[in-house]
């Protein structure tokens, strides 16, 4: 089976417009990304949609992909006209049905946290010696390859405690609170709002063969916890403070990622009427803040 892929510009504030048209006429799938990816102007996106920093890129390549039987260009044709649009130009090719499954494993391999500690996906054999979290790309959140992640990986590398309780708080995929586990945790929680992310997390800690429990935030045993770590966004995390803040133990360990460096300073102040953050470390333009509750 084959597949027709047109693809056109258009002003990076209509790209979601022209996609949900082209899903309405028939397209598969449709993507947006930055039409000057590669270039001088190309725009990179890291601001929360909505929120103050977050803009459009000034143009936008789109591609549908359609059934080989569907007509492209009269399904462009009538999105254009759902939207009030003239119909832009567009260029179109032929892909050929291929074995997806491996096209897709092919993008990913063991990641490297590390010398002796690796997230491998289950079709990699993992690199030895060391510790190996076995998990797959999937719909929640959290494999290791994002720069966020791979911050938190690296902090409970080096400085988890051996027995320590810890809650990883917005699990997603359990990937942080599997990773506790492995490197030497006692009682290990994770706790999210997303039912996909918990069915995902205990699927994943059963696959890794170790012990975690995992529930919504008014699930989760009361109490504090010896480490705590959160990698959500900013916004969230500022919103969630108090009580992030409220499962961290009397000398316990705090660390908060998914934040971008110039938001370091929001969320900083957002903990400081309970614990003292700091910068532990910085990716990619990401940074970990990390802290110890005092006995006050």
């Amino acid at each position: 089976m084959s597949y027709t892929a047109l693809s056109f510009t258009c002003p990076g504030s209509d790209a979601d417009a022209w996609g949900d048209a082209l899903l309405g006429t028939g397209a598969l799938a449709v993507e947006s990304t930055d039409a000057q990816a590669g270039t001088a102007q190309e725009v990179a996106q890291f601001a929360e949609p909505g929120l103050p920093g977050f803009v459009a890129w000034p143009v936008a390549r789109v591609t549908a992909l359609f059934a080989a039987e569907i007509d492209a260009g009269a399904a462009l044709a009538e999105a254009a006209g759902a939207l009030g649009r003239a119909t832009p130009a567009a260029t179109s090719a032929t892909l050929e049905e291929q074995d997806w499954v491996r096209a897709t494993q092919a993008q990913f391999g063991p990641i490297r946290i590390a010398e002796d500690f690796h997230v491998v996906p289950t079709w990699c054999e993992p690199p030895p010696p060391g510790t190996a979290i076995r998990l797959d790309p999937g719909l929640a959140f959290g494999t290791g390859s994002h720069p966020t992640t791979r911050l938190c990986l690296e902090w409970l590398h080096a400085t988890l405690p051996r027995g320590a309780s810890v809650l990883d708080y917005g699990c997603g995929s359990g990937i942080l609170a599997i990773a506790a586990a492995k490197l030497g945790a006692g009682e290990v929680a994770g706790t999210d709002v997303d039912a996909q992310a918990l069915a995902a997390s205990r699927a994943n800690a059963a696959a890794n063969a170790v012990r975690a429990s995992f529930a919504r935030p008014e699930g989760l045993r009361p109490g504090p916890f010896d480490v705590v770590v959160a990698n959500i966004l900013a916004n969230p995390l500022v919103l969630l403070a108090p009580a992030i803040a409220a499962r961290v133990a009397r000398e316990g360990r705090l660390a908060l990622s998914g934040i971008l460096a110039d938001q370091a300073a929001e969320v900083i102040a957002a903990y400081a009427p309970w614990i003292t953050l700091r910068a532990w470390r910085t990716g990619e333009g990401w940074v970990l803040l990390a802290g110890a509750r005092g006995l006050a």
